[in-house]
């Protein structure tokens, strides 16, 4: 995807701040002493301009930077490095006035982080999976228990590094050092896949190998710890295990790194792996996923112009693939099976026309039909949008919205057995507790499919995540992982609690359900809203769609129409914007600072038809939604004139440059992370391989009219050259892999 594989490196002056300072009257009776002048602005570096002319449709212009995408000229990417020296070493002296607030903010950034980075215990089977890090080590190691040893536990501290003396049992067993993995892999351990087979015996997982540029396959005796002879395969995208963990599945990618081939490896066979599937026309992308009961494996095919869906019997995986869906263009499809039933979550057109966001069908497995026949689970409700689905033997949860508000429900299954679609309410949904001003539900990992407790985080712009363990029998709930030390400390930093308040806490608490309290009190959630408030406005843009404005400030900080004001927005993909609390953002908070939250179109929240009126050729409907509400933020005096700043990364990073460029006179600053910011040319020139779904979001250049919409919004060729541009902070990755090779495009002129 274009928000992983990003763009060539592009410069106009990477840091250009502007300085304000004081002005002294002298006094007719006073001449104060001389001063020394103050030192001259450090000048920025300027990369070396070997200009290019390239023309396209009726289009031409000249570029000074196209050397720096060449990637495999060895001289040029020398000169890149020391370019970014100059620019690192630019940033420290244009910054150097404000080391002590820089040291200060670091201490106190770093006092609310949470450097006990093991995870929460996740029962699955007779089995407590969790990952905990070592004194002392970088990475950390994957570990188990048997939950018969010690059902109360909660926590990689409790029984002490994993020693019961009760029964005098060492009962921890460690099944992946990723230290030791860093070893393997050149002192560095990324895992991009992890997937334990269904008779815990094995381990699969893919790391990172830097050296060349992609992920290598890896199986591990979990009894014996030994590393697997086969299968060693490396550029793997997708893994699924078949016959109960006796067989695994993989998915390779071309040199594009387009996955387009499944093979299927016997554990502890000599034979040569199998080759099932070879997709040769290079638009055409494979996925695979197995059922959460590990019945069948599900292939995923997409390209520009279809998406299907096939099936693979997961005890005889040689017996070829069944397609059971398939629809024009791209569209999302997750299948599930329970008893007997296969679940489709889609946003597929319907009857031709294209629907505003997800349902659910079902039909039989067994199923004669041909084409196969689909039913609809619910009738569509436009009040009640479902969000994601997910299964246990048990019930069917959904994540719901209503407008704004997020919801959990469960319902028993099975469900009935009618033939016509009903509402949701007819099956009488159990709604899960939520705290306040919830803004994302992300299901948990959720392995275990005969569980009857399923795990959520649960995200707010004023409540650090919470890991939350649902018992759907009964619906009480445990937040199993949070940083409660927080609230406690925020309580007394507004005095509203003594220090002495203060215990020591791990961050695996239980608490009791719902049922037994009060559903308004927050302070269960370790809630900050006692401190911190979150707004909702809804702001007309220029065509008089209404966006989603979401604001949080401290409710003892802020001063109307005084604040400095920190603007978000993102825009792409469908995505919703990430509006979680961050602890570092407590920092501006307590200082009187406004974060905002810009839900512009483009992105996610508002169904289908909100991210397609925010994409191609109309992406300038995103940048004219954020620039409305930077507007609204200055004119309502929620953010005093000229101290709002942007804040943009990835393909965000492009919404603001944009309107940057539109108004530069609106912003005072702005924050542009590894930002994609140079359209025209990723687009028509891609130094790295993009997929149908990014010519989706942001045009295909052989279009005339969607190569002009190209050329009006990318930010590095709208640069006005006589207006005064606010200072832009800009941070880059030379990292070919993920972020590929990231812009350091400052929205000035030298």
């Amino acid at each position: 995807m274009l928000r992983h594989l990003r763009t060539t490196v592009r410069h106009r002056s990477a840091i250009i701040l502007w300085h304000h300072h004081n002005h002294y009257h002298r006094s007719a009776k006073y001449n104060p002493p001389k001063t020394a002048n103050p030192p001259s602005p450090p000048k920025p570096p300027k990369a070396p301009q070997k200009p290019q002319t390239f023309t396209f449709h009726d289009v031409t212009w000249e570029d000074s930077y196209p050397w720096m995408s060449s990637l495999q000229d060895k001289v040029a990417m020398r000169h890149m490095n020391m370019y970014m020296e100059q620019e690192e070493k630019y940033t420290e002296a244009v910054m150097s006035d404000t080391e002590r607030l820089q040291t200060k903010l670091q201490s106190e950034m770093a006092s609310r982080l949470n450097f006990d980075l093991s995870t929460p215990p996740l029962r699955w089977g007779p089995w407590l999976y969790y990952r905990r890090v070592e004194e002392g080590k970088q990475y950390p190691v994957l570990c188990r228990r048997l939950a018969s040893l010690n059902e109360e536990f909660i926590s990689h501290k409790s029984p002490s590094s994993g020693f019961d003396f009760t029964s005098g049992k060492r009962i921890e067993q460690k099944l992946l050092d990723y230290n030791q993995e860093a070893e393997r892999f050149g002192g560095y351990a990324y895992e991009e896949l992890s997937e334990i087979s269904p008779d815990h015996k094995f381990l699969a997982y893919t790391m990172y190998d830097k050296d060349n540029d992609y992920f290598k396959l890896s199986v591990r005796n979990l009894n014996s710890g030994a590393l697997c002879s086969k299968p060693h395969a490396n550029r793997v995208s997708n893994l699924a295990w078949v016959k109960d963990g006796q067989a695994l599945l993989y998915v390779i990618t071309d040199e594009n790194k387009r996955p387009y081939r499944i093979y299927c490896s016997m554990i502890g066979s000599t034979d040569e792996d199998v080759l099932l599937l070879e997709e040769q026309d290079e638009n055409v992308y494979v996925n695979i996923r197995h059922t959460k009961d590990f019945h069948f494996v599900t292939v995923n095919t997409f390209s520009p112009t279809f998406s299907k869906v096939f099936l693979i019997n997961a005890a005889d995986p040689f017996s070829g693939m069944n397609l059971v869906w398939e629809s024009e263009g791209i569209v999302h499809c997750v299948l599930e099976h329970h008893q007997g039933y296969l679940y489709l979550f889609t946003d597929a057109p319907k009857d031709g026309q294209i629907v505003d966001s997800h349902y659910l069908l079902r039909s039989p497995v067994d199923s004669s039909s041909n084409p196969r026949i689909w039913e609809n689970v619910f009738i569509a409700d436009q009040n009640l949008v479902i969000e994601d689905v997910d299964f246990c033997n048990s019930h069917l949860v959904l994540i719901t919205r209503e407008g704004r508000k997020y919801g959990i429900c469960s319902v028993a299954l099975p469900l009935p057995g009618w033939k016509q679609a009903v509402h949701l309410r007819e099956l009488q949904p159990h709604f899960l507790p939520l705290p306040k001003h919830v803004c994302n539900i992300s299901p948990g990992p959720n392995y275990d499919y005969y569980s009857k407790t399923m795990r959520f985080t649960i995200s707010s712009p004023v409540m650090p995540d919470a890991v939350v363990d649902y018992d759907l029998s009964n619906g009480k709930w445990n937040i199993v992982q949070q940083q409660n030390m927080l609230h406690e400390r925020t309580r007394i930093l507004y005095g509203t609690a003594l220090s002495s308040a203060i215990a020591e806490k791990t961050t695996n608490v239980k608490f009791s359900s719902m049922n037994d309290v009060k559903s308004e009190d927050g302070n269960l959630w370790n809630d900050l809203s006692e401190f911190y408030a979150c707004e909702h406005h809804d702001v007309s843009s220029y065509d008089g769609a209404m966006v989603p404005l979401t604001i949080v400030y401290s409710r003892k900080n802020r001063k109307d129409n005084q604040s400095p004001g920190l603007l978000h927005g993102h825009g792409a993909y469908g995505e919703i914007l990430d509006k979680r609390w961050r602890s570092e953002l407590k920092s501006l908070l307590d200082r009187g600072w406004i974060v905002a939250y810009a839900d512009v179109r483009g992105g996610g929240g508002g169904g289908k038809k909100w991210h397609h009126d925010g994409r191609r050729t109309k992406k300038q409907n995103s940048i004219k939604d954020y620039i409305s509400c930077a507007k609204y933020l200055v004119e309502k005096e929620i953010v005093q004139e000229n101290k709002l700043a942007g804040w943009g990364y990835s393909v965000g990073g492009l919404l603001v440059a944009s309107a940057i460029n539109c108004c530069p006179d609106l912003f005072r600053a702005a924050v542009l992370k590894v930002p994609f910011l140079d359209a025209t040319n990723t687009l028509l020139y891609p130094i790295l391989p993009l997929t149908a779904a990014d010519y989706e979001e942001f045009g295909y250049p052989g279009d005339i009219d969607e190569f002009h919409a190209i050329r009006k919004f990318s930010p590095y060729d709208n640069i006005q050259k006589d207006a005064l541009y606010p200072a832009v902070l800009v941070s880059s990755s030379f990292n070919t892999r993920e972020k590929g090779m990231h812009e350091l495009v400052s929205l000035t002129d030298d």
